[in-house]
């Protein structure tokens, strides 16, 4: 559903749009809210996108830059959705996808998230809930990446003193 408000408000803009996060993999412990990366031309060329956004029901929450990238943040309320929108080669979307696809066939890892988010929500509710998972998630990106030759990188596991 997400998918054809974004498409049917701003089909000229979109040059990728993708499911992500917990909600994504099957089998996954989740919060009840969609996150989907969608990349347009011009992240920064608001104008372009925003204004059909917003009359289709999304609202802006904040603009900020990630790894160096312009970034927007807006939410929709029915189905309670996070749309994240980025330029094309934007870093942090192409993070969501691998850590997703990795869940997805991965299930030591999956499980071990799930784990971790379960600690995290049962130990300080939503105020450390990212802290608290973030070891684990540190982890699963290492194995992923290592794993994927399209991603350059130069493994930096966490020490024995970190676990």
């Amino acid at each position: 559903m997400v998918r054809r408000v974004v498409t049917d408000a701003i089909d000229d803009q979109v040059l990728a749009i993708r499911h992500v996060g917990s909600t994504s993999v099957p089998g996954l412990v989740a919060k009840p809210v969609i996150d989907v990366d969608l990349t347009v031309p011009d992240v920064e060329e608001e104008p372009a996108y925003l204004p059909r956004l917003e009359a289709a029901g999304f609202r802006l929450i904040f603009r900020d830059e990630m790894a160096g990238d312009p970034h927007r943040h807006l939410t929709f309320a029915i189905p309670n959705t996070n749309l994240h929108v980025w330029n094309r080669g934007a870093v942090e979307p192409q993070r969501h996808a691998l850590f997703t696809e990795w869940l997805r066939v991965n299930a030591p890892d999956r499980q071990r998230y799930n784990d971790a988010k379960t600690a995290a929500t049962d130990a300080a509710g939503s105020v450390r809930y990212n802290d608290l998972k973030a070891a684990a998630v540190y982890d699963i990106y290492e194995r992923a990446f290592i794993a994927d030759p399209r991603h350059h990188h130069d493994p930096q596991p966490r020490s024995d003193d970190d676990h």
